[in-house]
């Protein structure tokens, strides 16, 4: 056994490089048709996604399966490449099929499907969240498989259909139905990324996600009395959410600063400014619809009786939901108003970064940007990694690419893009973070 497992270390030390420019030129045309897919969700139709990638994975001997988890053919593949250890649980790879809508006109000349390479970038839904980050899992694993590469212990990928909508038919479903198929010694997901800009003052800063926000959607209807528009009554259920949206937005610093955060500006000596920091660094709250009206379309004369908004409410490991809700309720306090709790998910915490796993990451990212300030980080918004965090599973963002905050802004924006030299340059730091991963 010990000169098996030490012709195998050989193995991996000594295997060839690959042809990185071939690698390179096929991961773009991969990435192309991978974008051109329009996985939307809803419905998150994820068949050809999965059937691209299974295709893709079959032809360098890989035997991926397939899940039907949910209606419209959403999809689910996983696919495992053997470590030496059998015994040791596995690094699971996570990455998501699905994208948010597009407003094709405000996309202008560019087919937000069309991945369109202009300006040294990638256009496209997607590109960004996350496709460009599931094509670098899936050539690293390629890789891996093709130089005859054995990891220590199991490397196991999922792709999944249903993130973007809170992952019901994704990784909840995985939870729910295939527990087996999830259990890891660590998790590797989106959320982190490297900037010049946008995480740091003027420094090169990588961030790696070992936590986020918690998420709070509330709806609040305000009740009032129907009548002619000619003739203003106090009772106008739109005047009565307005003064609640207002104090409900009124919201007072919290005292509970994430560790993340302090050690975020100890390693970089202070924190850009900017919506992305300066959401991880206290609760927030958006004003998401209002809804409101008589008739279709809504008629200008008559007061409606009804009014509706949503609050999107994100808020920081270690706040508690209910009193935040809580206080709320006492700020708008006002009997015409109701509060309904539409969705929140549970506070998982956050992982250490005091892990192999985080370590290797760390020197992946200082192999190829030896100048860079690699440092702990949350995110403002959600992933599945706070699915399997709450499991108790180590879960960690990883994006490695640098990007400016201009960049960074398009996600789910009107303008979704990459350049082109940092997805070349994530391919092979995600290659050498699973090629020399020690644990």
């Amino acid at each position: 056994m010990k000169l098996i497992a030490f012709l195998l270390a050989a193995r991996t030390m000594f295997a060839a490089d690959p042809d990185w420019p071939k690698v390179e030129q096929h991961a773009l045309e991969f990435l192309q048709t991978y974008i051109r897919i329009p996985t939307i969700d809803p419905p998150a139709d994820t068949r050809m996604a999965a059937d691209l990638f299974k295709t893709e994975l079959e032809r360098h001997g890989f035997a991926p399966k397939l899940y039907n988890s949910g209606p419209g053919g959403k999809t689910i593949l996983i696919v495992r490449l053997a470590g030496q250890d059998r015994a040791k649980k596995p690094l699971l790879l996570m990455n998501h099929f699905d994208v948010v809508p597009v407003d094709r006109a405000a996309w202008g000349a560019i087919d937000p499907f069309g991945a369109e390479i202009k300006d040294g970038m990638i256009w496209g839904r997607g590109s960004l969240d996350m496709k460009g980050v599931g094509v670098m899992q899936l050539t690293a694993l390629i890789l891996m498989k093709d130089l005859g590469i054995v990891p220590e212990r199991d490397i196991v990928m999922i792709c999944d259909p249903d993130e973007e909508a809170g992952g019901e038919y994704g990784i909840r479903w995985l939870v729910a139905n295939h527990r087996d198929e999830v259990e890891a010694e660590w998790v590797i997901d989106e959320g982190g990324l490297g900037s010049r800009d946008a995480l740091a003052k003027n420094k090169l800063a990588f961030g790696i996600a070992v936590g986020e926000k918690h998420l709070t959607w509330v709806r609040l209807r305000a009740k009032g009395t129907a009548g002619h528009g000619s003739q203003p009554i106090p009772d106008n259920a739109n005047m009565i959410l307005l003064q609640a949206i207002n104090n409900a937005m009124a919201l007072t610093s919290t005292n509970k600063q994430s560790k993340t955060v302090a050690e975020m500006m100890t390693a970089t000596g202070g924190l850009a400014t900017n919506k992305f920091m300066g959401a991880i660094q206290q609760n927030t709250i958006s004003l998401t619809t209002m809804t409101s009206g008589l008739g279709n379309p809504p008629k200008p004369n008559v007061i409606p009786s009804i009014a509706e908004a949503t609050l999107d409410c994100r808020l920081l490991p270690g706040v508690n939901a209910e009193e935040f809700i809580s206080e709320m309720k006492a700020r708008i306090n006002d009997p015409r108003v109701t509060l309904e709790l539409l969705n929140h998910s549970n506070d998982a915490g956050e992982s250490s970064p005091e892990t192999p796993i985080f370590k290797a990451m760390r020197a992946s990212i200082l192999k190829h940007h030896p100048d860079a300030i690699v440092t702990p980080m949350l995110v403002p918004y959600g992933t599945d990694s706070i699915v399997l965090r709450k499991l108790g599973i180590p879960a960690y963002g990883f994006m490695p690419m640098v990007l400016d905050a201009a960049t960074l802004a398009t996600m789910h924006g009107d303008a979704e893009r990459i350049p082109l030299a940092e997805f070349f340059k994530g391919l092979r730091i995600y290659f050498d973070l699973l090629r020399t991963l020690k644990s």
